[in-house]
């Protein structure tokens, strides 16, 4: 069974040079990606069952040992990332694939969009698997090229003005990054992240603090932490509701995957805890006050984004195996239910208006939306569920979520453990405030209010988005769309139905994460090996 862990990255390598080599049809392409996707769902399940049951995995490649050769790790943590990712994925490519067939793909350069998309998913799944800090770089690399070209699909101005901050930004993110494996490498003598939290331990404690700061600042930006998160309000809206979503959902997801897993391999002892406080607490509260600043729905959720990322490191500073079991749960909550909402937005500017800046996109702004739930009441229904879901009301698995976040916190019982506890349950308010506010406007507002041009004296306190020109332009969504969309939030719900299960395999990751010793095992079996120090 070891041979299935490489397939889950060179299965879409593969179907990304089947797409390009077929070029513009269409259709086989859908085909090929479809494929491509279901298949490492099927591997990413069989992996999940196999070492929640056997134990974790460890493959060489090319028959080099570690710290030699490449070495690729699927533990529980990675194996729920694949699933999640996976299914995140192929639900993303239904409902891209029905928005084409709405559209006939007239303004789409499908032939660019799978084979990107596809490589975008190699690189997720080798980060989820990589085993030293190296192959973790290379596959963030793959995530940054993929992502630039499906942000600045349509080519229009304001994707390109995205595109460009985008790259700088990541660019940025990469050079920290490169330099923190160098740094690491010139201090321990290896990358492989097994053999580095070794050797980490033997270090001065000052040394240990710099390398930690420095991979988590090459981090921070990925997972868009305040305050390296003011990039992503102004990036993500513009593209495409598809490519939106699935960034949204999954790309900070990496960056906090990569804190989680060097956190409790590699720098469990450094004294971190409070800085990594102070940073969730302004993450929650600036995250969440610019919500509730805006009057465009996707800049809406792209802040609210920012602020839930705060959750997880709260989770990740409380450093128990009750804040990790809260927080490998909220990652997998987090990822479903913001992926679905971005999609359900995208039905919403559809039938309501995009700009006709960007036509593929656009922006959605609450003062030209109204009487949605008449237009559309299924749409509504969609909205309605995940808006409550990502608010936090119970029974939902975003309810059940911070819960355990905020038991871990008063286990802890520190002064600041219980200040976030506070910003945690105000944030949680807050956005159920915004969505709430979006669902009274967007959907419960009649729409001869806005058709008579009643402006309302909240919305002239938002903050409209800058590529917003007033203009609009409806569109049909397909019957695919709504399948997509439909599924997404019956996963999302699946979260509270199977709750315990969920719950208890997040427990079992976490006690795994609690015990780094369990890692290096895995992948040096017969012991570690001894380097003096030098190159590998």
């Amino acid at each position: 069974m070891n041979a299935l862990v490489p397939l889950v990255v060179i299965i879409p390598l593969i179907a990304a040079a089947l797409t390009l080599v077929v070029g513009r049809r269409r259709r086989l392409q859908v085909l090929i990606s479809t494929i491509g996707l279901s298949a490492v769902v099927v591997i990413s399940a069989v992996l999940l069952v196999l070492v929640d049951t056997q134990g974790a995995i460890s493959v060489n490649l090319g028959g080099w040992e570690p710290p030699w050769g490449i070495v690729l790790v699927v533990d529980r943590l990675s194996a729920v990332m694949l699933l999640v990712s996976a299914l995140m994925l192929l639900g993303v490519l239904v409902f891209a694939t029905g928005q084409g067939i709405a559209d006939g793909d007239a303004e789409t350069p499908t032939s660019i969009f799978h084979p990107a998309y596809l490589i975008l998913a190699a690189g997720l799944f080798n980060a989820f698997v990589a085993g030293d800090l190296f192959n973790l770089y290379v596959g963030f690399e793959m995530l940054l090229a993929a992502s630039y070209v499906l942000l600045t699909l349509g080519g229009t101005g304001a994707r390109i003005k995205a595109g460009v901050t985008y790259i700088v930004v990541s660019l940025i993110s990469s050079l920290l990054f490169l330099a923190a494996i160098a740094f690491v490498y010139g201090a321990t003598g290896t990358v492989t992240i097994a053999l580095v939290g070794e050797r980490v331990a033997e270090l001065p404690m000052g040394v240990q603090v710099v390398l930690c700061i420095a991979l988590l600042m090459g981090f921070a930006v990925k997972a868009a932490v305040f305050p390296l998160s003011f990039w992503l309000p102004d990036s993500y809206p513009t593209a495409p509701a598809p490519v939106t979503a699935v960034f949204a959902g999954l790309l900070t997801k990496v960056g906090v995957y990569a804190i989680i897993r060097t956190d409790s391999v590699m720098f469990r002892d450094v004294p971190l805890q409070t800085p990594l406080m102070i940073v969730a607490l302004l993450t929650l509260v600036v995250g969440i006050l610019g919500a509730v600043a805006q009057a465009d729905i996707k800049r809406l959720l792209s802040f609210t984004l920012v602020s839930h990322i705060g959750y997880l490191i709260f989770g990740v500073a409380i450093s128990s195996e009750l804040g990790m079991t809260a927080t490998v749960y909220y990652v997998i909550h987090h990822i479903i239910v913001q992926t679905t909402l971005f999609l359900i937005t995208g039905l919403v500017e559809r039938i309501g208006g995009t700009t006709s800046l960007s036509r593929l996109g656009g922006t959605t702004s609450l003062s030209r939306l109204g009487g949605m739930m008449k237009a559309a009441p299924f749409v509504a229904g969609l909205f309605f569920i995940g808006a409550m879901n990502l608010g936090g009301i119970p029974p939902f698995s975003g309810f059940l979520g911070k819960i355990g976040l905020f038991r871990a916190g008063v286990d802890l019982g520190t002064p600041l453990s219980y200040v976030l506890i506070v910003a945690g349950i105000v944030t949680s308010l807050l956005t159920l405030y915004t969505l709430v506010r979006v669902w009274n406007m967007a959907f419960w507002r009649r729409k001869e209010e806005v058709d008579d041009g009643y402006e309302s004296p909240l919305l002239d306190s938002l903050s409209e988005s800058p590529e917003d020109d007033g203009a609009v332009d409806t569109k049909e969504n397909s019957a695919l769309m709504y399948v997509s969309a439909t599924g997404m939030v019956g996963l999302t719900l699946a979260l509270t139905v199977f709750a315990g299960p969920l719950y208890d395999y997040a427990a079992r990751t976490a006690a795994d994460l609690s015990d780094p010793a369990n890692y290096t095992e895995l992948v040096f079996p017969n012991g570690l090996p001894e380097l003096e120090g030098s190159a590998p």
